[in-house]
């Protein structure tokens, strides 16, 4: 893994372990389940509390499971076939299910600096941050695999023609299913020159959103980077709700249901009644790419992005980092007012940061918690995460 080349503590290796063998306790019914507050991570849903990694490995599952099940949709295993080759800057991919076959062709662009086997970004349509010194970037046309026009494209795209228009999964987690198999490829063919254990994931607005979902679930990408993903992303449902109740014009589950597919259909119900019954929150997708490195960046620019939400959501969601010993490897930065995915300079030196750390293996300062907003949250917080952080042992 790769987790021991970022001079990680070794117990950390058991927190993204699959839970193979070990007796993780069991889903209780949440047809009575309603939570005002952000769910504790650090209490299973029968109760029983997070202490430990091997403990916190379950939790991970539960959590996983639970997003699958109401909001993202089933991330499909592998398929039956995948077979990729390399020619000039482009990877093809071609996967097999059911008698049904796709191919894609994510293309890479080298950096002009560096040396190969290059460290690289895979850009969910593109990257919005700009490309770091020595990084390739991957580039990824998500909407081709899964379309994101409006609230009719439910069921287009490469991965629907492949797993049935009917597939459970919404267009992020379609997208993800798709990175899963770029990392695939990216293994299979040294030729691509990409040092697949120093791979991150980007994207800006709704691609964020998408960086977001792939980032929690292919456990390979060192590096997670979303970039303004408003609801959906890096934002909380509750917080969300609460703030249009104080007028504030922002999207919240309900609005982005009606918008677009990138949820499964099995959130309408959560989305059109209330978000309090649902199990999770964004926190807690956040917390699903612990203990690899995940940078939030933000605009406060937008209300309708939800910079408060974020912020509440992303500073919950590193409780997961703390327990675990490395805080300084999820960073969150909230810029002032600025054009929707345009990077501002203020962020550089943070960005850098993150990128040496995690994709050159360098010591760097990434212990980052900012906002330009005049708003603070801390955990515990009594009105949205009432719950104390545990120091994990083995």
């Amino acid at each position: 893994m790769v987790y021991s080349l970022l001079a990680a503590p070794s117990l950390l290796l058991l927190a993204v372990l699959p839970v193979f063998g070990q007796d993780c306790p069991a889903i209780p019914s949440l047809a009575s389940y309603n939570n005002t507050v952000l769910p504790d991570l650090f209490t299973f849903l029968n109760g029983q509390k997070v202490l430990t990694l091997a403990d916190w490995a379950c939790r991970r599952e539960e959590i996983s499971t639970l997003l699958q099940q109401d909001e993202l949709g089933i991330l499909p295993d592998p398929p039956e076939s995948m077979t990729s080759h390399f020619s000039g800057n482009t990877l093809t991919i071609t996967a097999t299910q059911g008698g049904n076959t796709i191919t894609f062709s994510p293309t890479i662009t080298y950096p002009t600096t560096g040396t190969a086997p290059f460290p690289a970004l895979i850009g969910m349509g593109g990257i919005s941050i700009p490309s770091p010194a020595g990084v390739a970037i991957i580039n990824f046309n998500n909407e081709q695999m899964a379309a994101q026009d409006t609230a009719a494209s439910r069921g287009l795209g490469l991965f629907f023609d492949l797993y049935g228009s009917d597939a459970s999964a919404g267009a992020m987690m379609a997208w993800a299913w798709a990175v899963r198999l770029i990392m695939d490829a990216l293994e299979q063919n040294p030729a691509a020159r990409i040092n697949t254990a120093r791979v991150g994931v980007s994207g800006c607005s709704r691609n964020g959103k998408g960086a977001l979902v792939a980032g929690a679930f292919e456990p390979r990408l060192v590096l997670t980077i979303p970039q303004e993903s408003g609801s959906g992303g890096t934002d909380s449902w509750r917080i969300s709700d609460f703030i249009l109740s104080t007028g504030i014009l922002t999207q919240t589950a309900s609005e982005i249901v009606q918008e677009n597919v990138w949820l499964s259909s099995n959130f309408d119900q959560f989305a059109n009644t209330s978000v309090d019954k649902l199990p999770f929150d964004h926190h807690s997708l956040g917390a699903l790419v612990a203990p690899r490195g995940l940078f939030v960046i933000d605009n406060l620019g937008y209300d309708w992005l939800g910079p408060f939400s974020s912020f509440g959501a992303m500073v919950s969601a590193r409780t997961a980092w703390t327990a675990m010993g490395v805080t300084d490897f999820m960073g969150i930065s909230q810029a002032a007012n600025h054009t929707h995915c345009i990077f501002p300079s203020t962020q550089q030196p943070q960005l850098n940061a993150f990128i040496n750390k995690f994709l050159f293996d360098q010591s760097t300062d990434t212990d980052i918690v900012e906002t330009a907003g005049n708003y603070t949250f801390e955990v515990p917080d009594a009105q949205w995460a009432p719950w104390s952080v545990p120091t994990f042992t083995e």
